[in-house]
């Protein structure tokens, strides 16, 4: 009697278990659709002050509020780009100019990218190098880069190189302190078990030095790829025979508004595209790392 009031009370029970691996998945499934949600949330925030600016700045030059023959407009910015697109500019392509200064900024990027992850590791590893050089390297890094640009331009001419040279300048000394400053951060502890277990000076900088100091280094390098193209800009607006910032320069002296946020869009297109891969290479080279707080507030959301 016992046995069969025990049977239908465990057939009862059965039915309300749950595996842990559905549980686990009901979870994962909500952490996803909490994050896609947020993403949505901050797009159509994007989209909605994007809208805005541009309805108002579209309105406000129809009805005279701002001058659309200094101010441009949203419509005069699109004609004027599809002109560029279809009949190129006073210098040639348009998609020509795009990739001069594309070009200069990468190559800029990964001269002073390179020079600053050596520099700042060798420094931070060398404290008498670091106390002899470090003096100059703060002169040169107060100097207007306006000046530097100039100097470039006076050595290298107007072509690609002190494009490139500047870009480069510019990106060194963000990823030089970054990395001098990661490599002083490293937990001594490490290096010397590292050391203890009959590690070499240069095994001990490529297999505990570098990585730990990989965080700052990839922290800079979205503000270096913004500098670089900061750089290649700069250099064409002082003096090339291509490139946006001819472009920019061009549609400056005859007054061209339109021309000049239509250059300058294209720019910000540009960077935001660098940005978007940058992430993604940072994803990769830092996957080791838990989740940040921002991540782990969104899917607390």
């Amino acid at each position: 009697m016992t046995a069969e009031i025990a049977q239908p009370q465990a057939q009862r029970e059965a039915p309300t278990q749950t595996p842990a691996g559905a549980s686990e998945q009901a979870l994962a499934a909500q952490a996803h659709a909490r994050v896609l949600r947020h993403k949505r949330l901050v797009l159509l925030g994007q989209i909605g002050i994007a809208a805005f600016i541009l309805g108002g700045w579209q309105i406000g030059a129809m009805t005279g509020v701002i001058d659309p023959f200094f101010f441009g407009s949203p419509v005069g910015i699109v004609i004027r780009l599809w002109d560029w697109g279809l009949n190129g500019t006073a210098y040639g392509s348009f998609w020509l100019q795009i990739w001069v200064t594309l070009e200069e900024a990468l190559l800029g990027f990964l001269v002073g990218v390179s020079s600053g992850i050596v520099l700042g590791v060798l420094l931070g590893e060398i404290p008498y190098l670091a106390e002899v050089i470090g003096p100059y390297i703060k002169i040169v890094n107060a100097l207007p880069r306006i000046v530097l640009g100039s100097i470039f331009v006076m050595w290298l001419g107007l072509g690609l190189p002190s494009k490139v040279v500047l870009a480069a300048v510019l990106v060194f000394f963000v990823v030089f302190f970054n990395a001098f400053q990661g490599v002083r951060s490293v937990d001594r502890n490490l290096v010397s078990n590292a050391r203890i277990l009959g590690a070499s000076r240069l095994q001990v900088v490529r297999h505990v030095v570098v990585p730990s100091a990989m965080t700052w280094i990839i922290a800079s390098l979205h503000v270096a790829l913004g500098f670089s193209i900061i750089g290649a800009i700069v250099g064409e607006f002082l003096g090339s025979q291509r490139g946006l910032g001819l472009v920019i320069a061009t549609a400056q002296n005859t007054f061209d508004a339109n021309g000049v946020f239509g250059a300058m869009l294209v720019i910000g297109a540009l960077a935001l595209s660098a940005e978007a891969l940058m992430a993604m290479v940072e994803r990769r080279l830092l996957a080791w790392q838990p989740p940040s707080n921002t991540d782990q507030n969104i899917q607390g959301l």
